[in-house]
């Protein structure tokens, strides 16, 4: 049985959702630490900037490859998608979860070696998607 191809439509959605997402935690970085009268720096602001960068750009080239070759054809991409899509939203909900510890001042040896664990977690899966990402690309584009 042959797996699903992922639709370049389903590409620029993914990249559409991370553009809301990075939106949102800017607006809630923003208000939270003002709400808080938190004045510092927080990994907060950061969430963000890893959405639009490592998921909006990302998608917006993927889909350009996408347009230009059969990369979603490749047998490689749909573990590309899951592997990186899991990774970012488990990156990026550490990042959060983090900034939202250091704004709130609470210090928690468990809680900071579980966020750091799954942050690792979420690290590692990206670095696969990435790799079969470039796998995908090396059988799409030949000489």
């Amino acid at each position: 049985m042959k797996k699903k191809e992922i639709s370049k439509r389903k590409l620029i959605d993914t990249a559409f959702i991370y553009a809301i997402a990075g939106l949102l935690a800017g607006v809630f970085h923003r208000e939270f630490t003002k709400y808080m009268a938190f004045t510092g720096v927080t990994r907060l602001g950061k969430v963000h900037t890893h959405l639009f960068a490592l998921g909006m750009i990302m998608f917006l080239i993927v889909t350009a490859f996408a347009l230009i070759t059969d990369l979603t054809k490749s047998e490689y991409f749909k573990r590309f998608y899951d592997y990186y899509n899991f990774g970012l939203i488990i990156t990026a909900s550490m990042l959060f979860a983090r900034g939202i510890y250091e704004v709130l001042a609470i210090s928690n040896n468990l809680v900071d070696a579980i966020i750091s664990w799954t942050a690792g977690a979420g690290h590692v899966s990206i670095t696969i998607g990435i790799a079969f990402l470039f796998l995908s690309l090396k059988q799409v584009i030949k000489d």
